[in-house]
């Protein structure tokens, strides 16, 4: 098994480095900061992190090809790296077409501009096995770091529909799928499958990939008061979240309108969250958060990623889910062979 965790860059600094130092503390393997736009940059902090840790893998979850260069993101990749000391992991996605359009910034061919993106991405950053069909047009043979790259970078793509869990499959060296709720883990297994199968049979060499659970947790001694911070988050975000994966669990945006309403003006909104809505999460206790996701270790999963809320309070959620889920989840051994969800090698 393998855990992470995951992070936003709404962040004061110092708050991120106390969540960075207690993952390390508490054996989480990987970091992931989101790098939302206009809010803290994920590479600066990501740049700080690198010299504050020594075993925990740190990855910006995700960039998009459309406000940065690919030739740039290359640049900051490889710099984080080697300022990590090989530990740097690169997250990109299409992005949100709201937040870019904040700055003005139009999001064309979402699938197409993130596959030539993570294409030409892993050609700079030491991969030997990118397809030339895949390269976008402004991908020359002089478009190559002045720099030797001593480990290749892996690219993982940010994916919640399956046409580009597919793509990720198929190109990439992982996906960070956001699962509404965490039981949709076959779906995106299946579909990052047809991907990976797909490019086999086009005459590629199969490569190994990371698939974490990704999911948003929250968990306090106090299972109501776990619960209650997982709502909030649910009742800001919830009309936002796609009507198709909404109505797989038999809900609309429509239903999370009057928690939003309080939500969104700084009222406290959880009252109006209910079970049918924390189920897209996972919330309670230590036992509650291990119930839920040994149900994901029996879907297959070997790498469950925790965001957030994570808690009441963060920092003291980290520390407890490292204490008391963690373990009861390592002692989890699946005699299944290895699949799409198997760890990066």
């Amino acid at each position: 098994m393998r855990f992470s965790v995951r992070v936003n860059n709404d962040l004061p600094a110092d708050e991120l480095f106390r969540l960075a130092t207690t993952a390390q503390e508490h054996g989480f393997d990987q970091l992931w900061v989101s790098n939302d736009l206009l809010l803290r940059s994920a590479p600066a902090l990501v740049g700080a992190l690198a010299v504050r840790t020594s075993t925990l893998q740190l990855g910006i979850g995700v960039v998009n090809p459309y406000s940065v260069h690919p030739a740039e993101l290359a640049m900051a990749a490889a710099t984080l790296q080697e300022l990590s000391g090989g530990r740097f992991l690169l997250g990109v996605g299409a992005g949100s077409a709201e937040f870019l359009s904040w700055a003005g910034i139009p999001r064309p061919e979402p699938l197409a501009r993130t596959r030539s993106a993570v294409a030409a991405l892993r050609a700079l950053l030491g991969h030997r096995d990118v397809d030339a069909g895949d390269l976008p047009d402004w991908y020359k043979s002089q478009s190559r770091l002045r720099w030797d790259v001593d480990r290749p970078v892996p690219v993982y793509v940010g994916a919640m529909g399956p046409r580009m869990l597919r793509m990720a499959g198929e190109v990439a060296d992982g996906a960070l799928p956001l699962l509404y709720p965490p039981e949709r883990f076959r779906t995106a297994v299946d579909a990052v499958q047809a991907g990976r199968t797909a490019a086999t049979h086009a005459g590629g060499t199969a490569r190994p990939f990371d698939l974490p659970a990704c999911f948003w947790v929250s968990v306090s001694g106090d299972g109501t008061a776990g619960r209650d911070a997982l709502a909030e988050k649910l009742a800001y975000y919830g009309p936002s979240i796609s009507p198709v994966l909404l109505a797989d669990a038999g809900l609309t945006p429509e239903d999370f309108l009057p928690a939003a309403a309080l939500a969104q003006s700084g009222r406290p909104a959880a009252r109006l969250v209910d079970d049918r809505m924390l189920a897209l999460g996972i919330a309670g206790d230590p036992a509650a958060v291990v119930a839920r996701c040994r149900a994901l270790q029996e879907r297959g999963a070997t790498h469950l990623s925790f965001g957030p809320p994570l808690g009441p309070d963060p920092v003291a959620a980290l520390a407890l889910l490292g204490r008391e889920v963690l373990p009861a989840l390592r002692a989890v051994t699946d005699p299944r062979p290895e699949s799409a969800g198997s760890r990066h090698g």
